[in-house]
């Protein structure tokens, strides 16, 4: 149970891990970003060698079973995500 702020109640929630969808080509900061790369001088930015963080953040996605608004949540640090079912 979760409150709703389209229902203005606590109503359950169906509860999924958030996936970043496609990236399009034709946005402003992809087509910016491969001028940058074209030519010679390869990455723009340094390639990271060692990584501080052992974890990812995982957002979750609840969606309302009454009214299906979707509600996110801030991201959270977890070794292993898995939703039950």
């Amino acid at each position: 149970m979760r409150y709703c702020p389209r229902c203005k109640t606590y109503t359950p929630h169906k509860v999924s891990i958030y996936k970043a969808g496609k990236r399009s080509p034709l946005k402003e900061g992809e087509r910016r970003h491969a001028r940058r790369l074209k030519g010679y001088g390869g990455s723009r930015k340094p390639v990271q060698k060692r990584f501080a963080k052992t974890t990812k953040k995982v957002a979750l996605k609840l969606e309302c079973t009454k009214c299906g608004m979707i509600l996110m949540t801030k991201g959270i640090r977890l070794r292993k995500a898995e939703v039950a079912r």
